[in-house]
């Protein structure tokens, strides 16, 4: 059959090996959705043609060009490429007249390191200090990666730093965000502001209304934005041109000014862009121009917190070691990156999964997706500034859902999760951009492959160079066999910690969260866990703790991370899919403030167990 021109799949094989196929009404409603006229025989617009070519190559050209590269040099072509062309994003014109092409060149595969390491995995607002203002903050992740570095870590690992709306009511989860090429301000350490000055009673008395939220284990995201955005205001009142705030300003441009403006009018309308007056919801609008106009002092505020976000992300790193940032799958429909993209993105459309073992009703994330040639009509633009923005002062990234490169599960409205179909994207010209800015940045990338992948997608990942992910509670083979371009770890964000399944406590978790768990899933955890340590039913959690750990270390990949939430015998896991208000996820700090986790002997064992392995 011939491939649908707008990528839409004829179906797709489920679990259970059950077809599911693609009816002609949910092939027309997603090509309406994708701006067509929805008849079969539509095709996409004709759009910008994008040439991909990899590093080192010569193809031949049809008419002799000049070829602009992405520094402002100009090159000749005649019957053929340089062989010697950088990396980057150059533009090729005909000598005829004829339309310009937007020529990637990219290299055959992603940075990469030698040699194993390994890494800790925590949720950084959940990683608090004694001095944090209710969440943890970048000085906390400072001091974390260079204790970390101290035990002889290589990464970090943590949660999406993405932003949120600036809103009183801050958006709990790391992957429902306003914008994934800026960060939240919640994660700001307030006394490495400039200009911050204890002597302040202000400052003084919003501190030690920050500190005393540390007394509950719950996370109060409402409160902490209250306090940090006066404390903010204020130290934005005294603050004093700085040449390096006028660079960054500089450097991010038009991007930069696009989300300090939505930024500024979602204060002012309290609300996200789509509930705005109609003539703000146009990021080109002319009234957004007199807004910002109006504005501008407002706009440099928002601009020079990221600024602040940026400098104290940059101060982060240890002795070798840095941060394994995540890159979450898409935005929220009404936040900053949607109305900045919103030509780019499929209207009334989310994305999300089929039914699964895990999740009988499938899987509805809320989040827009783009549209494939739109995306690339813009020379994939959006994609470029995504990635660029996501590795910036990382030494790693993980890449939520890797599939979603190659194709995505779309649910129009109106249809359950069950109901949805699959599109397919330009997965490879999509993976020669992460490898270019992932050379460029001398990242290395970390593929989130779990679920449903198909088996030429995983080959391709691993041909370029993304790890793959492994993790214990879905590997049917012990460590020992697991693939050596991976990262091994027991458990993820949305699955169970090892005490959790070891007390039944995960279980009880979701009962009260109004979830039926899934306990043969659950028995089977168990009884993994009982053959990766060898112990039997009624071994201390601590025991089993190091005894899985001590397991997975064992494993040949390159990379094998263990959570915080583990060492420290956590029972919660950060968040059950498919709850919200029923119980607070993405919101439940660790036990212990940083101090004392950094002391704790049984964190220590844990990374003495993965520290052996890069021994021997």
């Amino acid at each position: 059959m011939t491939p649908d021109p707008w990528g839409i799949e004829d179906g797709y094989w489920d679990i259970r090996g059950q077809w599911h196929e693609t009816t002609d009404a949910m092939r027309r409603q997603l090509r309406m959705a994708m701006g067509g006229l929805g008849d079969v025989d539509d095709p996409p617009p004709q759009t910008r043609p994008v040439w991909f070519v990899r590093e080192g190559s010569a193809p031949a050209i049809q008419r002799p060009a000049r070829l602009v590269l992405e520094d402002g040099t100009e090159v000749d072509a005649a019957d053929s490429l340089p062989a010697d062309l950088p990396l980057g994003y150059h533009e090729l014109h005909p000598n005829d007249g004829g339309p310009t092409t937007r020529l990637v060149v990219a290299p055959d595969r992603c940075h990469g390191r030698d040699g194993r390491g390994w890494a800790w995995s925590a949720q950084l607002y959940a990683a608090r200090s004694s001095r944090s203002w209710g969440i943890g903050d970048l000085d906390d992740l400072r001091r974390l990666v260079e204790w970390s570095g101290e035990l002889g870590a290589r990464y970090v690992a943590v949660n999406p730093l993405h932003a949120t709306k600036p809103l009183p009511e801050q958006e709990p989860s790391p992957y429902f965000p306003s914008s994934r090429l800026y960060r939240n301000p919640l994660y700001l350490c307030i006394e490495s502001v400039p200009g911050y000055d204890p002597e302040d009673a202000v400052l003084a008395e919003a501190a030690a209304a920050g500190r005393a939220m540390n007394e509950a284990r719950t996370i109060f995201r409402r409160h902490v934005h209250s306090l940090k955005l006066a404390a903010l205001e204020r130290l934005w009142a005294v603050f004093d041109r700085d040449p390096r705030f006028d660079a960054y300003v500089a450097e991010q441009g038009a991007a930069l000014r696009r989300y300090a403006t939505y930024c500024a009018l979602a204060e002012r309308h309290d609300g996200g862009w789509t509930s705005w007056p109609s003539e703000h919801r146009r990021v080109d609008s002319a009234g957004v121009e007199r807004f910002a106009a109006e504005h501008a002092h407002r706009v440099q505020f928002h601009s020079w917190v990221q600024w602040l976000l940026d400098e104290q992300l940059a101060a982060v790193g240890g002795a070798g070691t840095a941060v394994l940032g995540d890159l979450a799958i898409g935005v929220d429909a009404d936040g900053a990156d949607a109305w900045v993209w919103r030509d780019a993105m499929a209207p009334g459309v989310r994305i999300g999964a089929p039914p699964d073992e895990f999740n009988i009703a499938g899987q509805d994330w809320g989040l827009p997706p783009f549209v494939p040639w739109r995306l690339r009509a813009l020379g994939y633009a959006p994609f470029v500034q995504v990635i660029r923005a996501a590795m910036r002062h990382c030494g790693a990234l993980r890449i939520d859902h890797v599939m979603g490169l190659f194709r995505l599960y779309w649910i129009p409205e109106g249809c359950t999760a069950e109901e949805g179909s699959y599109v397919r994207f330009p997965g490879t010209e999509l993976l020669d951009i992460v490898a270019l800015e992932s050379a460029r940045a001398g990242v290395e990338v970390v593929g989130e492959d779990l679920g449903t992948v198909e088996d030429e997608v995983r080959a391709d990942l691993a041909s370029r160079g993304v790890l793959s992910y492994r993790v214990a509670w879905f590997e049917p083979e012990p460590p020992e066999h697991y693939p050596v371009d991976a990262l091994a770890a027991i458990t993820t964000h949305d699955l169970p910690t090892i005490a959790g399944v070891w007390t039944e406590h995960d279980l009880d978790d979701q009962r009260r969260a109004g979830v039926s768990p899934n306990v043969d899933g659950h028995e089977t955890q168990r009884a993994r866990l009982r053959e990766l340590t060898g112990l039997d039913g009624d071994a201390p959690v601590e025991d089993v703790v190091r005894a899985a750990y001590r397991r997975l270390a064992r494993a040949p990949s390159r990379l094998v991370a263990a959570t915080l939430d583990d060492a420290l015998g956590v029972a919660e896991r950060p968040n059950i899919p498919g709850t919200t208000a029923e119980r607070p996820n993405w919101s439940l700090a660790l036990p212990l403030p940083l101090e004392d986790v950094f002391a704790a002997e049984d964190v220590r064992e844990v990374a003495s167990c993965l520290q052996r392995r890069d021994e021997d």
